[in-house]
């Protein structure tokens, strides 16, 4: 009985670790809202519809998102893979999905959140490369000097890294971002997430999937069919970002 509690802790830690060790690429995330809706007696092209997606999107100019159409396997490795629409802004991804399931025709979305996690090899990735450069100022300044240099490098970096975006350097800190092993250390440590942030990522969250849907309901409506909503779920952002239903006002009765 007292091992039950210890074994699934133990073998978490032991994934952790080799996570750390060996891990290159974060890929699944954590599914944080999902809606899937379907019609009956419908068919359409699921690339026509990314089309369609991609078209008004790409009209409204959302700033800092990725589109790109992605495979994901229907079961186990050697199954058939199904092709899904990802979009990407930040560590935030939409997948969506719109598939024949027998005569049902299903649309689904998922908002997937896609950490930045700090593998062993970034690590060593910045001393190799920090060791590359004192060995290229060695001969030139001597050790000493080379010393010196490479501290007010890291200082000069990390200013760079702290100011980018107060700095108005929109461009920069996309590009930082992108940068193999130190994109995650810039974002981890020195990527402040401010209000803007905030506001920006719960409105990309919340106005694209309602874009995608509408999407589907209008092709679906073209051929006479309404779109049927079967389960949602809200994002997960803790309790302040939760829709909570409006309070009733007590009457002057039930005060009494």
């Amino acid at each position: 009985m007292s091992d039950s509690g210890i074994k699934p802790k133990g073998i978490e830690i032991l994934n952790g670790i080799v996570g750390f060790l060996f891990g290159f690429k974060n890929t699944k995330g954590e599914v944080l809202s999902h809606w899937i809706a379907f019609a009956d007696g419908f068919t359409f092209s699921s690339t026509e519809f990314y089309d369609l997606i991609e078209k008004e999107l790409g009209a409204r100019k959302i700033p800092s998102m990725e589109m790109s159409r992605v495979e994901f396997k229907q079961g186990g490795w050697i199954s058939e893979k199904r092709l899904y629409l990802r979009l990407m802004r930040e560590r935030l991804a939409l997948d969506t999905c719109a598939a024949p399931f027998g005569n049902t025709y299903f649309f689904s979305c998922r908002t997937v959140y896609v950490p930045a996690l700090i593998r062993l090899w970034h690590i060593l990735a910045v001393i190799l490369f920090f060791n590359v450069i004192g060995g290229m100022l060695m001969p030139l300044l001597g050790l000493t000097y080379s010393l010196i240099a490479e501290v007010a490098l890291v200082f000069a970096l990390a200013f760079v890294f702290r100011n980018a975006t107060a700095m108005g350097l929109a461009d920069l800190d996309a590009f930082l971002l992108k940068i193999p092993a130190f994109g995650i250390i810039y974002e981890r440590i020195f990527r402040e997430d401010t209000y803007y942030r905030m506001d920006t990522r719960i409105l990309y969250l919340k106005k694209i999937p309602e874009i995608i849907q509408a999407i589907a309901e209008e092709i679906t409506a073209t051929k006479g069919l309404k779109l049927v909503e079967q389960f949602q779920a809200t994002p997960v952002f803790g309790d302040l970002y939760k829709p909570h239903a409006p309070r009733k006002k007590e009457s002057n009765q039930e005060k009494a």
